[in-house]
């Protein structure tokens, strides 16, 4: 738990009353590889802080084909804040990629910890402004970066999972096919 407060304590300072409280309305659980959290067309009703493993976000398109939106690795919240906000069916899949232990806190317990410590609204109004922020970045390297460009940004911004994730995630996330991804890794390694 000690994890998930240190994520806190970067943008507000809780006591340790509200330190206690927070965790009250939170729950841990571990999850094994290959798990689903939350399938398309499902409400999301809760998000999730990972303190241990990968876990990825993912549409599958009418073509049946799977577009990766995010990874989060230990330290990273994730789940489909279209649907968490809106409280409508969402597109996305959360899935599990490498065994974890998550931090659960459902959008009930979230508005009730608003209400008893405010400080908590700027907290996730922060993370709320930082993902828009990521968001946009990557809207605008996927129109003007080429393949080669936006797979060094990932390896900037994901250096650990590079040798964790199946190749064939890390093209979909870069918005390429596992063939050409994989030729282009070639060509990357003939070059350094």
């Amino acid at each position: 738990m000690q994890s998930i407060l240190e994520n806190i304590a970067k943008h507000v300072a809780l006591t340790q009353q509200e330190q206690e409280l927070f965790l009250s309305k939170t729950e841990t659980k571990p999850f094994k590889a290959k798990t689903i959290l939350l399938s398309s067309g499902e409400i999301a009703t809760c998000t999730y802080f990972v303190n241990s493993g990968i876990l990825r976000s993912f549409n599958i398109n009418d073509n049946i084909i799977e577009h990766v939106l995010h990874f989060a690795c230990e330290g990273w919240w994730i789940g489909d804040m279209y649907s968490y906000i809106s409280g409508k069916p969402g597109n996305l899949f959360l899935e599990v990629l490498e065994d974890a232990e998550v931090v659960i806190i459902t959008k009930e317990n979230q508005q009730q910890l608003y209400q008893e410590i405010p400080k908590l609204e700027r907290f996730f109004r922060i993370l709320a402004e930082n993902s828009l922020v990521s968001h946009q970045e990557r809207l605008m390297d996927n129109l003007s970066l080429t393949a080669e460009e936006r797979f060094e940004k990932f390896c900037s911004k994901y250096p650990t999972l590079i040798q964790k994730v199946p190749q064939k995630h890390i093209a979909s996330y870069i918005g390429v096919t596992p063939e050409f991804f994989s030729k282009m890794k070639a060509r990357l390694l003939k070059k350094n």
